[in-house]
């Protein structure tokens, strides 16, 4: 691949608009000087400082895409009839991400995720404790028919999809085969961040997971190239993908492209004789990517929604598969330089890419 032909490339991903599905939530940090030991209780107190918002789950990865398209993203998923619903509207809101299609359901809290921290002046500020709020169970049959008629709304004014599945309860097995079919029927490109139950999203035209969770749904180790290519021989033929992008931490990643489904795309899928020269292609190809300033790692949380955003806009803008990893890879290696959940943005992926001897 040609540094300088990625480089021309990357305005277009300004131009897609990407539809998120999955499970939203909010991290609220909130910071305070140490003051002294509770008279009520063995406690610290903390004079309050400040309080942040962080998008995070399924919201980081349309923040991502927002921060680099300009705002071309919409929701869907759910949230309760509580204080941090309506924070979480706000603040997706804020970072241009549309919410006309989010669901409330006054049975549920909103996911969010409270991480107290505290400082004094003779120590960095630390993380004393964390607070969950969140409903792990599936949604109701009542609020799953309402998400499903919002993914068919939606879906045809999106050129691409991104199932985020953190296993809060949003993605139930009948909002997940809605979501495959809408993007199917309307001929939309439609990618999952998942990390198990693999086998619910079969037939998406990727995935996005980690070597470690590869490993535990496939039942072996990837220890040399031989058993990398059989990885992705064994996600493309299970789950029927057209590519699979596996991250590998400072290994980088590896992508598979499934040739005898992106060739079947490019023909007459009804012609009998394609179908039987497709089908007879068992083996994907395999391309690599090294991990960009690996030597820069200060926190790798959120990296693989900024992936799975940035991976999906560059195949939405026409892009090759390759060139959609490289993407992906850089908008990683930028976001994993500051602590919790980031974003990126066309300027900065220019600059890193430019400092980039080679690929």
């Amino acid at each position: 691949m040609e540094k300088s032909q990625i480089l021309k490339n990357l305005d277009k991903l300004n131009t897609p608009k990407i539809l998120v599905i999955g499970d939203f939530a909010i991290d609220e940090m909130v910071f305070g000087q140490t003051e002294r030991i509770s008279r009520e209780a063995p406690v610290l107190i903390l004079q309050h400082s400040e309080t942040k918002i962080i998008l995070g789950t399924a919201s980081n990865a349309a923040n991502n895409i927002s921060s680099i398209n300009g705002g071309k993203v919409g929701a869907i998923g759910v949230l309760g009839d509580d204080y941090y619903g309506g924070v979480l509207i706000k603040t997706l809101n804020e970072h241009k991400i549309n919410t006309d299609f989010m669901v409330v359901d006054k049975t549920r809290k909103t996911t969010t995720k409270t991480r107290i921290s505290g400082s004094c002046s003779q120590s960095i500020t630390q993380q004393i404790v964390r607070i969950d709020r969140q409903t792990k169970e599936p949604i109701s049959p009542e609020i799953e028919a309402k998400i499903i008629e919002n993914i068919e709304r939606a879906v045809p004014m999106y050129d691409g999809v991104i199932l985020s599945d953190y296993h809060l309860g949003c993605l139930t097995e009948n909002v997940i085969r809605a979501a495959i079919s809408a993007a199917k029927k309307h001929g939309k490109i439609i990618v999952a961040d998942i990390q198990k139950d693999m086998e619910k999203y079969k037939g998406v035209t990727a995935i996005t997971p980690n070597q470690p969770d590869t490993e535990k749904f496939l039942g072996y180790f990837i220890k040399d190239e031989e058993t990398l290519k059989r990885a992705g021989a064994d996600l493309s033929r299970k789950l029927d993908l057209e590519y699979t992008l596996i991250t590998r931490g400072e290994k980088g990643m590896v992508l598979f492209e499934n040739t005898a489904k992106t060739d079947m795309k490019a023909k007459d899928a009804a012609n009998e004789a394609c179908r039987a020269e497709c089908e007879a292609k068992s083996e994907p190809l395999m391309a690599t990517v090294p991990a960009f300033n690996k030597k820069e790692v200060f926190d790798v949380t959120g990296a693989g929604d900024t992936v799975v955003a940035a991976f999906t806009l560059a195949l939405c803008a026409k892009m090759s598969a390759k060139e959609a990893m490289v993407i992906g890879n850089l908008a990683a290696s930028i976001v994993i330089r500051q602590f919790g959940c980031h974003t990126t943005n066309l300027e900065e992926l220019k600059t890193e890419l430019n400092n980039i001897k080679e690929i």
